[in-house]
Protein backbone atom coordinates (compact mmCIF):
# COMPACT_ATOMS: atom_id res chain seq x y z
CA UNK A 1 0.00 0.00 0.00
CA UNK A 2 1.28 3.75 -0.85
CA UNK A 3 0.53 6.35 1.82
CA UNK A 4 0.92 10.29 1.67
CA UNK A 5 1.00 12.71 3.93
CA UNK A 6 -2.25 14.50 3.46
CA UNK A 7 -1.95 18.04 1.89
CA UNK A 8 -4.55 20.71 3.84
CA UNK A 9 -4.94 24.56 3.33
CA UNK A 10 -6.46 25.84 6.57
CA UNK A 11 -7.43 29.10 4.88
CA UNK A 12 -10.90 28.92 4.66
CA UNK A 13 -10.88 27.76 8.33
CA UNK A 14 -8.85 31.13 9.31
CA UNK A 15 -11.19 32.73 7.58
CA UNK A 16 -14.08 31.66 9.47
CA UNK A 17 -16.48 30.51 6.87
CA UNK A 18 -18.39 27.83 8.36
CA UNK A 19 -18.71 25.35 5.25
CA UNK A 20 -14.84 25.76 5.16
CA UNK A 21 -14.64 25.47 8.60
CA UNK A 22 -16.28 22.17 8.35
CA UNK A 23 -14.38 20.65 5.61
CA UNK A 24 -10.87 21.59 7.00
CA UNK A 25 -11.80 20.09 10.50
CA UNK A 26 -12.85 16.55 8.57
CA UNK A 27 -9.58 16.62 6.68
CA UNK A 28 -7.75 17.09 9.59
CA UNK A 29 -9.57 14.65 12.05
CA UNK A 30 -9.01 11.74 8.71
CA UNK A 31 -5.23 12.89 8.66
CA UNK A 32 -4.95 13.05 12.60
CA UNK A 33 -7.09 9.38 12.70
CA UNK A 34 -4.52 7.28 10.36
CA UNK A 35 -0.94 9.16 9.89
CA UNK A 36 -0.79 12.19 12.49
CA UNK A 37 1.11 14.32 9.93
CA UNK A 38 -0.02 17.04 7.39
CA UNK A 39 1.18 18.75 4.76
CA UNK A 40 0.11 22.62 5.84
CA UNK A 41 -0.65 24.97 3.04
CA UNK A 42 -2.70 28.27 3.80
CA UNK A 43 -1.16 29.06 7.24
CA UNK A 44 -0.19 32.81 6.68
CA UNK A 45 3.67 33.16 7.41
CA UNK A 46 5.53 34.87 5.15
CA UNK A 47 8.11 32.47 3.36
CA UNK A 48 10.38 35.56 3.81
CA UNK A 49 10.53 35.16 7.48
CA UNK A 50 11.28 31.43 7.33
CA UNK A 51 14.04 31.98 4.91
CA UNK A 52 15.82 34.51 7.41
CA UNK A 53 15.65 32.18 9.77
CA UNK A 54 17.23 29.38 7.62
CA UNK A 55 19.88 32.19 6.63
CA UNK A 56 20.72 33.13 10.21
CA UNK A 57 20.93 29.62 10.98
CA UNK A 58 23.54 28.03 8.77
CA UNK A 59 25.81 31.55 9.57
CA UNK A 60 25.63 30.51 13.14
CA UNK A 61 26.27 26.82 12.94
CA UNK A 62 29.32 27.95 10.78
CA UNK A 63 31.02 29.41 13.33
CA UNK A 64 33.67 28.15 15.35
CA UNK A 65 32.71 25.55 17.73
CA UNK A 66 34.27 27.45 20.85
CA UNK A 67 32.39 30.10 19.75
CA UNK A 68 29.02 28.29 19.19
CA UNK A 69 29.73 26.95 22.80
CA UNK A 70 29.62 30.19 24.34
CA UNK A 71 26.04 29.91 24.15
CA UNK A 72 25.25 26.11 25.71
CA UNK A 73 23.06 26.47 29.28
CA UNK A 74 25.45 26.48 32.31
CA UNK A 75 22.62 25.20 34.51
CA UNK A 76 19.83 22.42 34.03
CA UNK A 77 18.01 24.26 31.37
CA UNK A 78 18.02 21.18 29.05
CA UNK A 79 16.10 23.12 26.08
CA UNK A 80 18.02 26.13 26.23
CA UNK A 81 20.88 27.79 23.92
CA UNK A 82 23.40 25.62 22.18
CA UNK A 83 23.93 21.82 22.38
CA UNK A 84 26.80 20.53 20.09
CA UNK A 85 27.00 17.62 17.44
CA UNK A 86 25.69 13.96 18.97
CA UNK A 87 24.49 15.24 22.30
CA UNK A 88 21.35 14.01 22.66
CA UNK A 89 19.61 11.10 21.37
CA UNK A 90 15.75 11.09 20.83
CA UNK A 91 15.79 7.34 20.58
CA UNK A 92 16.21 7.39 24.21
CA UNK A 93 12.60 8.52 24.70
CA UNK A 94 11.24 5.07 23.39
CA UNK A 95 13.92 2.99 25.85
CA UNK A 96 16.33 2.46 23.14
CA UNK A 97 19.85 2.52 23.04
CA UNK A 98 21.38 4.04 20.06
CA UNK A 99 24.23 6.31 19.23
CA UNK A 100 23.54 9.68 19.90
CA UNK A 101 22.10 11.75 17.20
CA UNK A 102 24.15 13.34 14.43
CA UNK A 103 23.09 17.15 14.84
CA UNK A 104 23.83 20.74 16.45
CA UNK A 105 20.91 22.61 17.51
CA UNK A 106 19.76 25.98 19.27
CA UNK A 107 16.90 25.85 21.72
CA UNK A 108 14.72 28.79 23.02
CA UNK A 109 11.39 28.57 24.86
CA UNK A 110 8.66 31.32 25.37
CA UNK A 111 9.46 34.71 25.11
CA UNK A 112 6.99 35.84 27.58
CA UNK A 113 8.03 35.77 31.07
CA UNK A 114 5.73 33.11 33.03
CA UNK A 115 8.26 32.09 35.89
CA UNK A 116 7.12 33.63 38.45
CA UNK A 117 3.39 31.94 38.05
CA UNK A 118 5.17 28.52 38.77
CA UNK A 119 7.36 29.56 40.54
CA UNK A 120 5.09 27.48 43.31
CA UNK A 121 6.60 23.93 41.23
CA UNK A 122 10.10 23.70 41.84
CA UNK A 123 10.25 21.50 38.27
CA UNK A 124 8.64 24.13 36.50
CA UNK A 125 11.87 26.17 36.69
CA UNK A 126 13.69 24.79 33.99
CA UNK A 127 10.87 24.90 31.51
CA UNK A 128 10.43 28.53 31.82
CA UNK A 129 14.35 29.44 32.13
CA UNK A 130 15.43 32.74 30.45
CA UNK A 131 16.62 32.37 26.60
CA UNK A 132 20.14 32.03 25.87
CA UNK A 133 20.25 33.77 22.25
CA UNK A 134 23.78 34.52 20.49
CA UNK A 135 24.68 38.15 19.19
CA UNK A 136 26.24 36.58 16.36
CA UNK A 137 25.61 36.67 13.56
CA UNK A 138 23.77 39.70 13.21
CA UNK A 139 19.90 39.72 13.26
CA UNK A 140 19.92 35.74 14.45
CA UNK A 141 18.19 36.40 17.60
CA UNK A 142 15.41 38.65 16.47
CA UNK A 143 14.98 36.49 13.06
CA UNK A 144 14.37 33.18 15.77
CA UNK A 145 12.04 35.67 17.70
CA UNK A 146 10.18 36.57 14.96
CA UNK A 147 9.38 33.23 14.01
CA UNK A 148 8.33 32.11 17.42
CA UNK A 149 6.41 34.40 17.60
CA UNK A 150 4.87 33.24 13.89
CA UNK A 151 4.65 29.82 14.68
CA UNK A 152 2.94 30.78 18.23
CA UNK A 153 -0.10 32.11 16.65
CA UNK A 154 -0.24 29.47 14.06
CA UNK A 155 -0.22 26.78 16.97
CA UNK A 156 -3.13 28.46 18.67
CA UNK A 157 -5.18 28.96 15.24
CA UNK A 158 -4.02 24.85 14.66
CA UNK A 159 -5.59 23.99 18.44
CA UNK A 160 -8.71 25.50 17.33
CA UNK A 161 -8.94 23.70 14.28
CA UNK A 162 -7.88 20.36 16.11
CA UNK A 163 -10.65 21.11 18.52
CA UNK A 164 -13.29 21.64 16.21
CA UNK A 165 -11.94 18.40 14.53
CA UNK A 166 -12.08 16.35 17.44
CA UNK A 167 -15.98 17.30 18.04
CA UNK A 168 -14.91 19.96 21.22
CA UNK A 169 -15.64 23.82 21.49
CA UNK A 170 -13.39 25.59 18.83
CA UNK A 171 -11.87 27.09 21.80
CA UNK A 172 -11.62 24.16 24.22
CA UNK A 173 -7.91 24.06 24.43
CA UNK A 174 -7.04 27.79 24.53
CA UNK A 175 -7.36 28.27 27.96
CA UNK A 176 -4.64 26.11 28.37
CA UNK A 177 -2.14 27.58 26.62
CA UNK A 178 -2.13 31.30 28.36
CA UNK A 179 1.51 30.69 29.85
CA UNK A 180 2.65 27.84 27.21
CA UNK A 181 6.21 26.48 27.01
CA UNK A 182 6.84 25.71 24.18
CA UNK A 183 10.06 25.50 22.82
CA UNK A 184 11.55 26.53 19.21
CA UNK A 185 14.60 24.62 17.88
CA UNK A 186 16.59 25.33 14.66
CA UNK A 187 18.62 21.72 14.00
CA UNK A 188 21.85 21.70 12.04
CA UNK A 189 22.37 18.32 9.76
CA UNK A 190 25.84 18.81 8.41
CA UNK A 191 27.38 16.86 6.02
CA UNK A 192 29.03 13.52 7.10
CA UNK A 193 32.44 13.64 7.36
CA UNK A 194 33.04 10.16 8.49
CA UNK A 195 31.11 7.04 8.61
CA UNK A 196 28.27 6.96 11.57
CA UNK A 197 28.73 4.82 13.95
CA UNK A 198 26.23 1.29 13.82
CA UNK A 199 22.40 2.64 14.28
CA UNK A 200 23.72 6.25 14.27
CA UNK A 201 21.29 8.69 12.69
CA UNK A 202 20.80 12.09 12.13
CA UNK A 203 17.60 11.97 14.86
CA UNK A 204 16.94 8.67 15.80
CA UNK A 205 13.08 7.09 15.70
CA UNK A 206 10.88 8.96 18.02
CA UNK A 207 7.61 10.50 18.63
CA UNK A 208 7.41 14.34 19.69
CA UNK A 209 6.23 15.07 23.12
CA UNK A 210 3.88 17.46 22.89
CA UNK A 211 0.33 18.83 21.47
CA UNK A 212 1.77 18.94 18.11
CA UNK A 213 5.07 19.73 16.22
CA UNK A 214 5.31 22.48 13.42
CA UNK A 215 8.20 22.32 11.12
CA UNK A 216 10.12 23.90 8.36
CA UNK A 217 13.20 22.40 6.56
CA UNK A 218 15.66 23.01 3.63
CA UNK A 219 15.59 20.44 1.01
CA UNK A 220 18.57 18.22 1.29
CA UNK A 221 19.85 14.37 0.44
CA UNK A 222 18.87 12.67 3.74
CA UNK A 223 15.75 13.94 5.13
CA UNK A 224 12.38 13.56 7.35
CA UNK A 225 10.77 10.19 6.93
CA UNK A 226 7.63 8.45 8.68
CA UNK A 227 7.32 5.17 9.63
CA UNK A 228 4.19 3.28 8.08
CA UNK A 229 3.25 -0.31 8.43
CA UNK A 230 7.11 -1.57 9.25
CA UNK A 231 8.48 0.80 6.47
CA UNK A 232 9.29 4.32 6.23
CA UNK A 233 7.54 7.32 3.85
CA UNK A 234 10.19 10.06 2.81
CA UNK A 235 8.69 13.45 3.48
CA UNK A 236 9.58 15.92 0.88
CA UNK A 237 6.87 19.10 1.34
CA UNK A 238 5.93 21.75 -1.27
CA UNK A 239 7.83 25.04 -1.37
CA UNK A 240 5.92 27.35 1.05
CA UNK A 241 3.97 24.67 3.44
CA UNK A 242 4.79 23.46 6.55
CA UNK A 243 5.13 19.63 8.19
CA UNK A 244 2.77 19.69 10.89
CA UNK A 245 2.65 16.67 13.41
CA UNK A 246 0.58 15.20 16.59
CA UNK A 247 2.77 14.35 19.18
CA UNK A 248 2.32 12.36 22.41
CA UNK A 249 0.34 14.79 23.94
CA UNK A 250 -2.28 14.98 21.25
CA UNK A 251 -2.81 11.52 21.45
CA UNK A 252 -3.45 11.06 25.28
CA UNK A 253 -6.08 13.68 25.01
CA UNK A 254 -7.51 11.74 22.26
CA UNK A 255 -7.47 8.68 24.01
CA UNK A 256 -5.22 7.01 20.43
CA UNK A 257 -8.34 8.15 18.31
CA UNK A 258 -5.52 9.99 17.04
CA UNK A 259 -2.22 9.06 16.71
CA UNK A 260 1.38 10.61 17.31
CA UNK A 261 3.30 8.84 14.99
CA UNK A 262 7.30 7.35 14.83
CA UNK A 263 9.72 10.06 12.44
CA UNK A 264 13.46 9.83 11.77
CA UNK A 265 15.79 12.04 10.34
CA UNK A 266 17.77 9.85 8.17
CA UNK A 267 21.80 10.11 7.48
CA UNK A 268 22.84 10.39 3.42
CA UNK A 269 23.96 7.98 1.45
CA UNK A 270 27.43 9.63 0.69
CA UNK A 271 30.21 11.36 2.39
CA UNK A 272 30.62 14.77 2.28
CA UNK A 273 27.66 15.08 0.11
CA UNK A 274 27.41 18.63 0.10
CA UNK A 275 23.55 18.22 -0.90
CA UNK A 276 22.80 16.76 2.10
CA UNK A 277 23.38 20.06 4.30
CA UNK A 278 20.23 20.99 6.21
CA UNK A 279 18.13 23.03 8.58
CA UNK A 280 15.26 22.53 10.19
CA UNK A 281 13.05 24.35 12.12
CA UNK A 282 10.43 22.90 14.79
CA UNK A 283 7.86 24.39 17.20
CA UNK A 284 6.50 22.45 19.99
CA UNK A 285 3.86 23.06 21.24
CA UNK A 286 3.65 22.66 25.07
CA UNK A 287 0.71 24.03 27.11
CA UNK A 288 1.01 25.52 30.42
CA UNK A 289 2.86 24.13 32.79
CA UNK A 290 -0.29 22.36 35.00
CA UNK A 291 -2.39 22.26 32.35
CA UNK A 292 -4.46 18.51 32.85
CA UNK A 293 -3.90 16.48 29.90
CA UNK A 294 -6.79 14.02 30.02
CA UNK A 295 -9.30 12.58 27.89
CA UNK A 296 -11.41 14.68 25.67
CA UNK A 297 -15.16 14.05 26.55
CA UNK A 298 -15.59 13.50 23.25
CA UNK A 299 -13.20 10.74 22.96
CA UNK A 300 -14.02 9.02 25.94
CA UNK A 301 -15.84 6.07 24.05
CA UNK A 302 -15.52 2.79 26.05
CA UNK A 303 -13.41 4.85 28.98
CA UNK A 304 -10.09 6.66 29.30
CA UNK A 305 -7.18 4.87 28.28
CA UNK A 306 -4.31 6.42 30.35
CA UNK A 307 -4.52 8.37 33.48
CA UNK A 308 -4.46 11.89 34.16
CA UNK A 309 -1.55 13.93 34.46
CA UNK A 310 0.43 17.59 33.82
CA UNK A 311 1.50 18.67 31.05
CA UNK A 312 4.74 19.90 32.81
CA UNK A 313 5.39 16.06 34.33
CA UNK A 314 4.47 14.46 30.72
CA UNK A 315 7.46 17.02 29.31
CA UNK A 316 9.79 16.35 31.17
CA UNK A 317 9.70 12.79 32.14
CA UNK A 318 10.51 12.76 27.89
CA UNK A 319 13.28 15.38 28.09
CA UNK A 320 14.89 13.29 30.95
CA UNK A 321 15.24 10.24 28.94
CA UNK A 322 16.99 11.97 25.54
CA UNK A 323 19.73 13.22 27.27
CA UNK A 324 20.33 9.90 28.88
CA UNK A 325 23.85 7.96 28.35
Amino acid sequence: MTYEIPAIDIAPFLAGDPEGKARVAAEVASAAETIGFVVLAGHGIPRSLIETAFERSFEFFDLPDDEKAKWHPAGPAKQRGYHGMATRGLSATLGKDAPKDLRESLFLGPIDDHAAAFAHIPDAATAYAPNILPDTPAGFDAALVDLYRAFETLSANLLRVFAVAANMPEDHFIPLIQKHFSVMSTHHYPALQEPPLPGQLRTGAHTDYGALTILAMTSANGGLEVEREGGWMPVSPPEGTLVVNLGDMMQRWTNSRWVSTMHRVMTPENLHDAMSRRISIGYFMHPDYDARIECLPSCEGDGAKFPPITAGNHIRQKIDASHKQ
